[in-house]
């Protein structure tokens, strides 16, 4: 018995350890087709559910087909080929109006897809006004900072850039390929007076599958983010006016706990 036993002890401690897999770590395709509860912010045809965050502003975003790149002959470019599809351009040049959602959001899992041009900068601001970077960040040496692909953008006070949270790692791909986010956002607490008593949070942020932010709290708007007052709800937006960027299967549901599998 005792040589069975420590036989046993002996083929558990030679076994690969397994670790823990949490909810969006491991898929093969995007999550909205293998779990409940996203609901599609692109109709698939048209601009319909969005608007331009700005009054008077002019807005050429697009809602196209597919996107073409050319990494040789225009490769600070992006163009969209045939109207009328899922995938949404910030317009020819690259410099419109930001692009908010007509519904407002409060604790959210959000999932999209989007294409940068080489060079090029956006952003997607949770409830309009906490901002997950997008850059052309392909190849960086540098040490990561906030303003780098899959940061939390820093607030910006008495003119100097402050807080903010550089990703863990880099996960850029290369300009004109598809990139993905996956947020999960704990939206800010306020009491019955509204006084806010909890700041926001993004308990998790994965780009392009891996993980590069959890449980960073933003303690207030970050820089360039809507001019509206932190509330328990606000319009998804995305930035449309640092250059050419494009988007789709833009994919939301009411945040949930995570789940270990």
């Amino acid at each position: 018995m005792r040589a069975l036993l420590l036989l046993a002890l002996a083929l558990v401690a030679q076994a690969p350890s397994v670790s823990v897999i949490q909810d969006g770590d491991a898929h093969g395709d995007p999550p909205y087709l293998l779990e409940d509860g996203w609901e599609p912010l692109l109709d698939g045809s048209s601009l319909a559910g969005w608007r331009a965050c700005e009054a008077n502003a002019t807005n050429d975003w697009q809602a196209v087909r597919a996107i073409r790149y050319e990494r040789i002959l225009s490769p600070t470019q992006l163009a969209g080929r045939a109207t009328g599809g899922g995938v949404i351009l910030n317009g020819p040049a690259g410099k419109t109006a930001n692009l908010c959602t007509t519904r407002a959001f409060g604790d959210i899992e959000v999932y999209l897809e989007f294409m940068l041009a080489k060079g090029s900068n956006s952003g997607v601001y949770l409830q309009g006004l906490y901002e997950m970077q997008i850059l052309d960040s392909w190849g960086t040496t540098e040490p990561l900072t906030s303003s780098d692909l899959g940061g939390i953008y820093h607030q910006w006070i008495d003119n100097r850039g402050i807080g903010g949270s550089a990703p863990r790692v880099n996960a850029a791909r290369r300009p004109g390929e598809w990139q993905s986010y996956q947020a999960w956002f704990r939206a800010p607490r306020f009491d019955a007076a509204a006084r806010k008593i909890e700041p926001g949070r993004f308990v998790r942020v994965l780009l392009n599958g891996q993980l590069v932010q959890r449980d960073v709290d933003v303690a207030g708007p970050t820089r360039a983010a809507l001019d509206v007052p932190e509330g328990p709800t606000h319009p998804l937006m995305l930035q449309g006016d640092h250059g050419p960027v494009a988007f789709r299967n833009i994919h939301v549901r009411p945040l949930r706990p995570l789940v270990v599998r």
